[in-house]
């Protein structure tokens, strides 16, 4: 008997390895049978085209664009942080007319293609913008803006092909909706990750300008992808319905945005993004000022910001995860009143509170950003998958747009509303006695959309979200010109709002 107990044990030791094991592998190969299970329900370009538009072009240009521009603007242009706010809501305008760039390359194909050549164009647009910006020296205001806004139109026409892929599969498998903006997310994050933290060393070593330079890469992935692009060939295209679906394109949307359960929402995304005005430039001023700021190096200032990236990525795994299956007013509920409260750190930071318990603004910064970051994210996902929901068959890409450009509209007022604010309270290069003042002001209005959220749907997130009316012509609405978006193979991987 006891030879048989030896070798029992001996077995359940075993056991227990080969389960830790079997856990172990689990956790490694997960992620990738996810990204394998996406790519056979939809379709392995789609997942492709993600990871190629919001992981290179926005995720990890995007990171490098935004410390390269707020650098330029400090030290190469020396604006205040006021106006630098009122430029970066300029540069953004084409962000607004999303639905327009939906509607051209739905209806209005080029040399026979609805998808390549606008692709190929926002390639260029952004590779000659950055170029320019990188080259010319002691160029004027107004030129470094349209360089900008010219870059910033291309990517907003690349995000646009996406954007439909994205909405079309969620609307033929609601199941996967909430999978596909989760795919999004971590691809926006991860290369944000990656951008952030790279984008700081880039910066002191080869200047803001350098940086432009370099971002001229992404966009010709962009230009690559739309060389690459599968989509069939229409010889006999008859341009004078073009005003027509346009026409009954545009009556569409302004049906769709007639329904009670689709304007309510909107109504609510636009307010809560206009009111959490964003007074991010006066905050990078102090945070790389000399004599009242922490004067954060521009490395420090790339991992911050990649930190805050984490924050974003554990967000998002978060939501995908535990949180998906909560209604979407009880989780906004609880996401808002800590996007407001989570503001108190910066707040705190400014005091130099932080200083008085004895944490070094360096890693309370860390904690700042990546806590802002991880329920900024988590607040955002539900929206996007109630927006993705709230598309009608047919025109699903078009309406997505609308719905961004709405919230894009929110974005842009409050960065303008933030640079007004920083204005007002006499926030300068120098001068930041204020900047706390401005800080209270963000975070109060952060909480005011609580007194929104009866126009969210309480229902069950899974659930469909439109009337039948609009979902009775699904099936006439699916129709071969919305699944002309395909990738050929490529012979090397190409991996961006």
């Amino acid at each position: 008997m006891g030879g048989d107990e030896k070798l029992e044990a001996c077995n359940e030791v075993l056991e227990e390895e080969n389960e830790q094991k079997g856990r172990f592998f689990d956790f490694f190969w997960a992620p990738i049978y996810w990204f394998k299970m996406l790519a056979n329900e939809t379709h392995w370009s789609f997942v492709f085209g993600v990871l190629a538009v919001y992981g290179v072009n926005q995720g990890l240009g995007g990171a490098f664009n935004r410390v390269g521009t707020d650098y330029y603007m400090k030290d190469v242009q020396k604006v205040q942080p006021s106006e630098s706010q009122i430029y970066q809501g300029i540069i953004s305008i084409p962000w607004l007319v999303k639905p327009l760039w939906g509607l051209v390359t739905d209806f209005l194909p080029i040399f026979g293609y609805r998808r390549r050549p606008y692709l190929i164009f926002a390639g260029l647009l952004g590779t000659f913008s950055m170029l320019l910006l990188s080259f010319h020296e002691n160029l004027h205001i107004v030129f470094v803006l349209l360089s900008m806004t010219a870059g910033s139109t291309g990517a907003a026409i690349a995000d646009v092909t996406i954007d439909a892929c994205v909405v079309q599969n969620s609307n033929i498998r609601p199941y996967l909706a909430a999978d596909m903006q989760s795919l999004c997310a971590l691809s926006s994050s991860i290369g944000a990750l990656m951008g952030f933290f790279l984008s700081g060393i880039f910066v002191h070593l080869i200047g803001p300008k350098g940086v432009f330079g370099l971002l001229s890469i992404p966009y010709g992935l962009v230009f690559l992808v739309g060389m690459l692009l599968d989509e069939p060939f229409m010889p006999n295209f008859s341009y004078k319905k073009v005003n027509q679906k346009l026409l009954d394109a545009s009556k569409a949307m302004w049906r769709t945005l007639t329904f009670p359960d689709v304007w309510r929402p909107c109504v609510y995304m636009f307010l809560s993004l206009a009111l959490s005005i964003n007074i991010h430039e006066g905050l990078f001023y102090w945070y790389t000022d000399s004599k009242d700021g922490p004067s954060f190096s521009q490395e420090n200032v790339g991992f911050i910001l990649s930190i805050g990236s984490i924050g974003s990525l554990l967000g998002a795994l978060l939501y995908q995860n535990v949180l998906k299956n909560h209604p979407f007013r009880h989780l906004l509920f609880w996401t808002q009143l800590l996007f407001g409260l989570s503001g108190m750190l910066d707040l705190m930071l400014v005091l130099r509170l932080n200083l008085k318990c004895g944490i070094p603004d360096y890693f309370f910064v860390v904690i700042d950003e990546s806590v802002s970051h991880m329920i900024n994210r988590i607040k955002w996902m539900p929206l996007l998958v109630l927006s993705s929901k709230l598309c009608p068959p047919g025109i699903e890409g078009t309406f997505f747009a609308l719905l961004m450009s709405i919230d894009n509209v929110g974005v842009l007022l409050s960065q303008w509303g933030g640079g007004v604010v920083l204005h007002l309270l006499n926030v300068t290069r120098t001068r930041f006695d204020n900047l706390w003042l401005a800080i209270l002001t963000r975070n109060i209005l952060r909480i005011t959309p609580l007194c929104l959220l009866f126009l969210i749907p309480s229902g069950d997130p899974n659930a469909s979200v439109l009337p039948a009316d609009i979902l009775g012509g699904k099936e006439e609405a699916e129709t071969p010109e919305n699944e002309n978006i395909e990738l050929v193979s490529l012979v090397s991987s190409v991996d961006g709002k």
